[in-house]
């Protein structure tokens, strides 16, 4: 489990758990079109690891990315997350998975009514958690992102770059095993996308394992993660230290 502080003094995360945090085995995906989004896909993702989701349009991202959170289910084969044999999950068990995985949204997802501090503090408040527990969380939260100064603010008084942290503030509020990005800076520009990919990274060195799909070519072949390649609802390359095209 991560606890979103720096365990070593070189600032380094420290591995604590010993199992996968993400384990695929096998799994087919197929939706009542008929239409087969994953076909035997297996994959295993270690705590503290950061990877990049990569593929064309219609690759199976999408579907990868909700059989981690439950919003798919599986036709055939195992999905684990967070300690969580998902593809067994009963519905009134898959919050507790939810607690245990982050998600952020290109289109940031934020409400609307409720300033920066209320909605970081809303994925906390669902769970019932102690009050002060949830001030607690929330404080740390909007530090680790910077906008300690703006948690009074609304959404619509946000630029599109503040809005992503204080998305990225609530997805991390609860202490995540896992932190899933789904574009994170598709609607932003060059210079924010690479502020919010900073932020993903600072957020990885504190333990938290990051997921990231994107289609943003320049930042994946810069950063040199691990890249994990989809096509056709197949995993067509897994490589450490990737680019965003497969070589050759």
């Amino acid at each position: 489990m991560s606890n979103l502080e720096p365990m070593n003094t070189d600032g380094s995360a420290e591995l604590l758990a010993v199992e996968p945090v993400v384990t695929l085995r096998d799994v087919r995906v197929q939706y009542p079109s008929g239409h087969t989004a994953l076909a035997g896909v297996s994959l295993t993702i270690n705590p503290g690891e950061f990877a990049f989701l990569v593929g064309p349009s219609g690759a199976g991202k999408s579907s990868l990315i909700g059989l981690l959170v439950r919003d798919v289910i599986p036709l055939s084969g195992e999905v684990h997350v967070a300690g969580h044999a998902v593809h067994t999950l009963q519905p009134s068990e898959v919050p507790y998975l939810r607690r245990r995985v982050g998600v952020v949204f290109q289109d940031f997802r934020l409400l609307q009514r409720r300033t920066v501090r209320e909605n970081t503090a809303f994925a906390l408040e669902v769970t019932g958690a102690p009050r002060e527990e949830v001030d607690a969380a929330v404080e740390r939260a909007l530090r680790i992102v910077g906008l300690t100064a703006l948690a009074e603010r609304y959404p619509d008084a946000l630029s599109g770059g503040e809005q992503q942290r204080a998305a990225i503030a609530r997805a991390i509020v609860g202490n995540p095993e896992l932190l899933i990005a789904d574009e994170p800076t598709g609607n932003l520009d060059p210079l924010i996308s690479w502020e919010i990919m900073e932020l993903l990274g600072q957020i990885n060195q504190l333990g938290v394992t990051v997921l990231v799909a994107t289609h943003d070519s320049d930042v994946v072949t810069t950063l040199r993660k691990r890249v994990i390649g989809l096509e056709g609802g197949r995993l067509i390359r897994d490589e450490a230290r990737g680019t965003y095209h497969r070589a050759g």
